[in-house]
């Protein structure tokens, strides 16, 4: 049974589309749509990671950086390994 997963990104906000961007160093980059003004980059963030790995919303949180570009997730419900699938 899959536990917790913890995942380090880099955050572009105001990108001109949200996708998965590859890498920034040894995290995975992700460009955001949506500009840093209150919380609706994070939350446009967790919505775009979710919908990527098929998981609720609410299965995916920021556990570190909310006002910082580098940012930690802790997804609930799979693998490291399905997400690296996923988010190739």
């Amino acid at each position: 049974m899959p536990s917790s997963v913890r995942v380090a990104l880099y955050v572009q906000p105001r990108a001109k589309r949200t996708e998965i961007a590859g890498r920034h160093g040894g995290d995975l980059k992700v460009r955001v749509a949506a500009a840093p003004v209150g919380q609706a980059a994070n939350e446009a963030l967790l919505a775009f990671v979710a919908s990527t790995l098929g998981l609720r919303q609410r299965d995916v949180r920021l556990v570190a950086g909310a006002t910082s570009r580098r940012k930690v997730l802790e997804i609930d419900g799979i693998t490291a390994e399905q997400i690296a699938v996923l988010l190739r």
